[in-house]
C-alpha cells in the first residue's frame, strides 16, 4: 500500500513540477508571440515579464466569507497527510519479534531476526536454491514470511515452491507454534555463462 502511495505522489510531483517548468520556458522564451500562437483566456503567464499569479488573482477571493475557513483547512489537511506520510516512511516494516504461545498463558517472544536466519539458511540447503532472502512481516501475532530465492540453473521451480513450503516454512510455523504462516516467494534465476560443447 504504501509503495503505491509513494509512487503515485512521486508521479504527480513530477507531472507538476515538468507542467510548472514547461510553462516557464514557454513564457520566458515568448514563444506563444514567436509562433503566433493564442493562449487561453485565463492564462496569465503569457510573456517574459509576466508572472504566474497577478495581483487581481491573488486577491480575488479575500472578500468571501467562504475562502480563509478553504485555504487553512485545505493546508491543515495537508499537513496532516504529510506527517502521516512521513512516519509511514519511518515506520519499520520487518517484524521484530513474534510472539509464541509457550502454553502457560504468558507466552514467549521469538526474535524475528533469529526466524529469518533459520529459514534462509534451511532455504538455502534445499537443492535448486543458490540464496535466500527472508524478511518477516505482519504484526507479531499474525507474522508473515517474505522470500526472495535466488534459484540456480538447474532448478525446478515447481519443486522448489514446493520443498520451500513443505520443508522450511512449514518447520518455521511448527517451531513457533503457529496456526499459519503465510509466504510470498519471488523466484529469480541466477546469471550464469552459456556451456560450451565440444
Amino acid at each position: 500500500m504504501l509503495r503505491i502511495v509513494n509512487r503515485v505522489l512521486i508521479g504527480l510531483t513530477g507531472l507538476l513540477l515538468f507542467g510548472t517548468g514547461l510553462a516557464a520556458v514557454v513564457a520566458a522564451a515568448d514563444l506563444p508571440h514567436r509562433l503566433g500562437v493564442g493562449m487561453p483566456s485565463g492564462w496569465s503567464w503569457r510573456a517574459p515579464e509576466d508572472v504566474l499569479l497577478t495581483h487581481t488573482d491573488r486577491t480575488q477571493w479575500r472578500g468571501e466569507s467562504w475562502w480563509w475557513p478553504v485555504v487553512i483547512g485545505g493546508l491543515a489537511l495537508l499537513v496532516l497527510l504529510s506527517l502521516w506520510w512521513a512516519l509511514a516512511q519511518l515506520r519499520r516494516r520487518r517484524l521484530t519479534e513474534i510472539l509464541v504461545d509457550s502454553g502457560d498463558g504468558v507466552g514467549a517472544l521469538l526474535r524475528g531476526r533469529a526466524m529469518e536466519d533459520v529459514v534462509a539458511a534451511e532455504s538455502e540447503a534445499l537443492p535448486g536454491i543458490d540464496r535466500a532472502r527472508v524478511t518477516l512481516i505482519g504484526r507479531r501475532g499474525q507474522p508473515r514470511i517474505r522470500i526472495g530465492l535466488l534459484l540456480a540453473p538447474q532448478a525446478s521451480p515447481d519443486e522448489v515452491v514446493h520443498r520451500l513450503r513443505t520443508e522450511a516454512v512449514d518447520h518455521a510455523r511448527t517451531s513457533a507454534g503457529l496456526s499459519a504462516l503465510p509466504t510470498e516467494a519471488r523466484l529469480r534465476p541466477a546469471k550464469h555463462s552459456p556451456e560450451r560443447v565440444s
